[in-house]
């Protein structure tokens, strides 16, 4: 799908609730055993009105950085355009609202979902500020924003787990090995039915659930599976950009199989089941934040990206919403409404010194096949 479709994020995150409790809390360290009362109370208030996604002692680092971020960025005031991966959507959705909040809704960031192709096409054309990209940049997109002289910068944010997904009335599957899977999605010589998978599945006709072409993630999944990008079987397949049309197609089909980021599937784990990938050790691993984390969920483990015009990057609003990223803004990757993994500190540290510093183009393009992401931006192994 070549045109975006424009979403202005709406999500509530607690921010505002961070702040009432900091003043309750500072309440109750002056006040008497009426205002401590009345100061837990309000907490006890709180806690029920909004979920608790975090810990109570990163809640109260976590207030300490709201309010110096919040003061930092008083007064900003402006408009920034993104669009791109629906993977990456649900960070750069999370990452807008609070921006939003802790400008006092002087910035307003517009989030659009056309795919990692269609994020890029939009961005090279210059219409949008921010891309967002669950891939690298190709060749070909370098070469389409050189012609409109678009400079850009080439910017991690997460790793996530691109996951397998079947109804969860599939009993007969307990993992799949690559050899497997691209049985299933390629193109020639597909199995048909699951008996044609492996001995002993039944006959049940194989119905697909897959990412457009625009996706990043339809990319990254032929490549890694069925050893060529691009390369996938159309044959009772539905595609759709929209990853929520994914999880409504696999999650009705008892006979269906999908793929999407991770965050998708932790946010429909009652209604999906994750199938276990053969990884390159010859085990059986299920994608969750600590087998992404530490890479032995492979080969379907992956970074996201942002990649941000040099030219916006001029505008302080836009050079702020990107050092939030980076920043204070790095641990809403991993809450419970995101779903993704956290970069390793250092690693956000040396793409934020690239950003400070103009450093343009993909390191990712540069770098040696293998190469870990730590490498590539010059760190210690994650």
């Amino acid at each position: 799908m070549d045109t975006a479709t424009t979403k202005t994020t709406t999500r509530l995150l607690p921010l505002l609730v961070i702040a009432l409790l900091s003043a309750a809390l500072a309440l109750t360290a002056c006040g008497g055993n009426g205002e401590q009362g009345q100061a837990a109370a309000q907490q006890d208030q709180q806690q029920q009105d909004q979920p608790a996604i975090r810990s109570a002692a990163s809640e109260q680092q976590q207030t300490q950085q709201t309010v110096a971020t919040a003061s930092d960025l008083s007064g900003l005031e402006g408009e920034i355009q993104v669009d791109g991966s629906s993977t990456v959507f649900p960070i750069t959705e999370a990452m807008a609202e609070e921006f939003g909040i802790l400008t006092e809704r002087g910035v307003r960031v517009t989030v659009g979902v056309s795919g990692t192709g269609g994020g890029f096409k939009r961005f090279c054309a210059g219409e949008t500020d921010v891309s967002d990209a669950s891939r690298p940049i190709k060749d070909s997109e370098v070469e389409l924003c050189a012609e409109a002289g678009i400079d850009f910068i080439e910017v991690p944010v997460a790793f996530d787990g691109l996951t397998v997904v079947v109804n969860p009335d599939n009993d007969w599957i307990d993992s799949l090995t690559v050899e497997e899977l691209s049985h299933i999605f390629r193109p020639d010589d597909f199995a048909v039915s699951w008996a044609d998978v492996r001995d002993g599945f039944p006959d049940i006709e194989i119905a697909l659930y897959a990412p457009g072409a625009d996706s990043g993630t339809f990319d990254y999944f032929t490549e890694a599976i069925n050893g060529d990008s691009g390369v996938h079987r159309s044959d009772n397949t539905t595609f759709s950009e929209d990853d929520n049309v994914l999880v409504q197609g696999v999650s009705s089909d008892r006979g269906g199989i999908g793929y999407f980021g991770f965050s998708y599937y932790a946010n429909n784990a009652d209604a999906l089941k994750a199938v276990p990938v053969i990884n390159d050790a010859g085990d059986a691993i299920t994608p969750s934040n600590e087998t992404i984390n530490d890479g032995s969920y492979n080969p379907l483990s992956r970074p996201l990206f942002i990649y941000v015009s040099l030219s916006s990057l001029e505008r302080d609003e836009v050079a702020a919403f990107v050092e939030y990223f980076l920043t204070d803004g790095a641990w809403l990757v991993d809450t419970p409404e995101v779903g993704y993994v956290q970069l390793p500190e250092e690693i956000y540290a040396a793409v934020l010194e690239r950003v400070r510093s103009g450093v343009t183009g993909s390191a990712m393009a540069e770098a040696g096949e293998g190469a870990s992401l730590a490498e590539i931006f010059g760190v210690a192994s994650r």
